[in-house]
Parts: structure tokens; sequence; C-alpha cells
């Protein structure tokens, strides 16, 4: 089975690792290196790179100390099934990004496909993709839009 671990992109503190996953599916190794940011203890961390070094993958992240995590509560288990993916409204010079729409998607493949669209029509209006990101804390992918005009 495979292992994804998140590392510190430092050289000189060794590329500490910031977690790691034992026994995960190619499936969600995939949809993690889609994501632009992942969010895990509190902290807001930028994918830099990736890497295969045999069973192992690895996301190179360096914290991003000029974002911050909003939503500070943690989900241990989720109450939903499959998997929560939030459209989030981005605006640049503020620090709150509404909950637009919320997907529940039951394959992997479904998840990656919303991912990786560049735009999406929500209730008849179009959103382009700013970045995306994995909320480890509350367990959801998220999708940042900006409103087509």
């Amino acid at each position: 089975m495979i292992s994804l671990e998140y590392r510190l992109l430092d050289e000189k503190k060794g590329f500490s690792v910031v977690t790691f996953y034992e026994n995960i599916s190619k499936e969600e190794v995939i949809l993690r290196f889609n994501c632009d940011y992942f969010i895990k203890n509190h902290k807001v961390y930028r994918k830099e790179t990736c890497r295969i070094e045999g069973l192992v993958y690895v996301i190179y992240v360096e914290q991003d100390k000029d974002e911050k995590v909003l939503e500070q509560g943690l989900i241990p288990t989720p109450t939903w099934q499959g998997t929560r993916v939030e459209v989030r409204h981005f605006q640049e010079n503020t620090s709150q990004y509404p909950v637009i729409h919320i997907y529940h998607f039951h394959t992997y493949t479904d998840v990656l496909l919303f991912l990786n669209s560049d735009t999406v029509d929500i209730e008849g209006n179009d959103w382009c993709k700013t970045a995306t990101e994995v909320d480890e804390n509350r367990k959801v992918y998220v999708y940042y839009a900006e409103p087509i005009l």
C-alpha cells in the first residue's frame, strides 16, 4: 500500500514532515496533489511541488503566514456521506469567503473533475476558480471562485 507525506520545503530543516498518511488510496493522493492549499492544525500551507519516492508520495509545502484559518472547529468524523466540496466566494482584500454552494460527491473521479474545472455554473451563474484546498481540520475540499461578470 502507498503512503503520503506533507513535508516543509526547507532544506535547512531537513524537509521535516508536517503530517503523513499510511494506506491512502491513489485516488485521494491525486486529489491532494491537485490542491493549492492544505489546512492542518490551524495552519495554512501552500503547495509548492509534488514528488514520488517509490511507494511514498510527497507534497512539499510552505506555511502561508499571510493566510489565517477562519473556521477554528475540528471535525473528527464527518456526519455526511461521500466527499464534501465547498464552493466559496473569493474576494481580494478580505478574510471572509462566504459559502456559495456545498456539493457531496460519491466518487473520487467526480471530485477530481470538479476541482480541476476552471469555471463552474452554480444556479445559472458562472464562477471562475482562483484556488483549491483540502481542509483537514473540517474534512472538506474547498473550491475558491470569483463570479464571472
